[in-house]
């Protein structure tokens, strides 16, 4: 029987690179205050969630360089990048008590319902496995949940004034298929001067510059972009990942 904590990703071997964890540069745009460190998630004194392995910063860079050729006045905006097994077990156990609230489910009591959300839940959020062959993306360094942003007048591309977070059809971190990548394409077809023309046409812009630098995008979250992991292994065709979970100062 195949394993819950399995993703289609899980059998490809990791050939670990060595390279460091480093902090995502200050010219890049962070949410702040962190959204999981609010909630008290358990990184750490030194554990800043807002680093990644080297490479992957490189090329989190010229993503960045890439939107500002497309969009001027268009920036990234980094959710969160590395994430310790402390923090992904805590953020796992968060989202299902936050779905047990919204459908009135009892979290503690053995339940079909109960055990529909858990399945649900599992389709977002990778199991913090402690297995070395099935790090979550995040533990490796090499993932990074992100946006968009843009100026205050959204129709201005370039326009003067600070940029704001841009709305993308659905938050980060919603459970539901409102979050996979292309869930609003048929609607923008339909009507493409609609809202939903808007969102996909701003996620698919968020795909090209990630992809175009790199990266591959999580089959089930607008936002999740991996390089050199196991997912992005097994979206490009690579033989090996590059990064496993990373073990340096911080490590669970």
């Amino acid at each position: 029987m195949t394993s819950p904590a399995l993703r289609p990703w899980s059998p490809i071997a990791i050939l670990e690179s060595g390279e460091p964890l480093e902090p995502i540069p200050a010219s890049l745009l962070r949410l702040e205050p962190h959204p999981y460190g609010a909630l008290g998630a358990p990184y750490g004194a030194q554990a800043d969630p807002f680093r990644l392995r080297s490479g992957v910063v490189q090329q989190l860079l010229a993503a960045e360089q890439h939107l500002a050729e497309l969009r001027p006045g268009w920036r990234l905006l980094i959710f969160d990048a590395w994430r310790p097994l402390a923090v992904q077990r805590f953020m796992v156990a968060q989202a299902i008590g936050e779905q047990c609230r919204l459908q009135g489910v009892e979290p503690q009591v053995p339940s079909a319902a109960l055990a529909a959300i858990v399945a649900e839940v599992g389709h977002f959020w990778a199991p913090p496995s402690e297995d070395p062959a099935t790090p979550p993306p995040h533990s490796t360094g090499a993932a990074v949940d992100l946006t968009l942003a843009g100026p205050e007048d959204p129709a201005g591309e370039g326009a003067p004034g600070t940029v704001h977070q841009l709305e993308l059809g659905a938050p980060i971190d919603a459970i539901g298929a409102v979050s996979e990548p292309d869930h609003f394409a048929e609607a923008a077809l339909a009507e493409p001067s609609s809202g939903a023309a808007l969102w996909h046409g701003r996620r698919q812009l968020l795909r090209l510059v990630m992809e175009t630098a790199g990266f591959a995008q999580h089959p089930n979250e607008w936002w999740h972009f991996s390089l050199g992991d196991q997912l992005w292994a097994w979206r490009t065709g690579a033989q090996a990942a590059r990064y496993g979970r990373w073990m340096g100062d911080g490590s669970p």
